[in-house]
């Protein structure tokens, strides 16, 4: 199956970022997009996001075939219920949502007769909208592509070349595990983020601005993260709500652990933990995942 169009709908960070990326290493694949907001629009036409930024969505998906749907997983669902009648046959939809079972019974019950072909890019800043776009976005970055039982081969092989040539690698993966492990690895740090960055929010007044004026290294770090899409994360949330929840327990369990070590004056505990954590950012490096470089190697997009 090969890919000649492409169409993006919602042009922010990720569908911004595709849109460039495309442009810049597929140069063959023609794209185009839509968004829902007038405004993001004339923006990212501005920013040459895709090849024609269309005025209405029908004129965005009628000649695609890929249509990749970058919106919050709650929106999926209206999302793929807006390109439905306008589809032509044999298109593959696709999406960017970090919950996947969610988003593929979204799909499903409004394109029951689209070739649905769920992925995740596990790539992303705390910046959104179109200006947040960049075409390195995805280099060396896992996309991981979630197909039903049923998905044809030829489908999922073509969704997973495209990110391939997007410079990300590619991982096929059953939606449930999917979920599990993104719980993990993304969904409860951001809620960690969220909550300790609230926290001090609250304690501002208490402490007449000196969590702000003298904020270390690894606070600086939790409010990058809890400056994310609001309206993303809560829809994340609620989406991948049994696997946040199941992993939220194991965490809290931990935590316990943690205060108990901490109040029994158990310094041999908190030192094997810490010993083990640190191997884990170890491995995050020499897998490539991130860098050992000051600030974690990280530009300014």
């Amino acid at each position: 199956m090969t890919i000649e169009c492409v169409a993006i709908i919602g042009l922010g960070l990720i569908g911004g970022s595709i849109g460039l990326a495309v442009q810049e290493m597929l140069p063959d694949i023609a794209t185009t997009g839509w968004d829902a907001d007038t405004e993001v629009r004339r923006r990212a036409a501005g920013r040459g996001l895709v090849g024609m930024v269309c005025e209405t969505v029908a004129e965005a998906v009628g000649e695609a075939d890929l249509v990749i749907l970058c919106v919050p997983v709650g929106a999926m669902g209206h999302a793929a219920e807006a390109i439905a009648p306008h589809l032509k046959p044999g298109t593959i939809v696709s999406d960017v949502g970090s919950s996947k079972n969610s988003v593929g019974a979204a799909l499903s019950a409004a394109l029951p007769d689209a070739v649905i072909i769920p992925a995740h890019p596990v790539a992303g800043t705390e910046k959104s909208g179109p200006e947040a776009g960049f075409a390195e976005l995805f280099r060396h970055r896992w996309c991981i592509v979630t197909p039903g039982n049923d998905a044809p081969q030829d489908a999922v092989d073509a969704v997973s070349g495209f990110w391939e040539g997007l410079g990300a690698k590619v991982e096929v993966m059953d939606a449930d595990h999917h979920d599990l492990v993104l719980a993990v690895t993304s969904h409860i740090p951001h809620l960690i983020a969220y909550t300790i960055v609230g926290t001090a929010s609250d304690l501002e007044d208490v402490t007449r601005g000196e969590v702000i004026k003298y904020s270390a290294g690894g606070f600086r770090d939790f409010t990058r993260i809890a400056a994310s899409n609001p309206t993303m994360w809560r829809d994340v949330f609620l989406s991948n709500r049994d696997a946040v929840l199941e992993v939220l327990g194991r965490f809290t369990e931990d935590l316990s652990l943690l205060q108990r070590a901490i109040r029994n004056g158990d310094g041999d505990t908190l030192f094997d933990l810490f010993e083990r954590t640190r191997t884990i950012r170890r491995s995050i490096i020499e897998e490539g995942q991130d860098d050992a470089r000051p600030d974690f190697g990280r530009k300014d997009h």
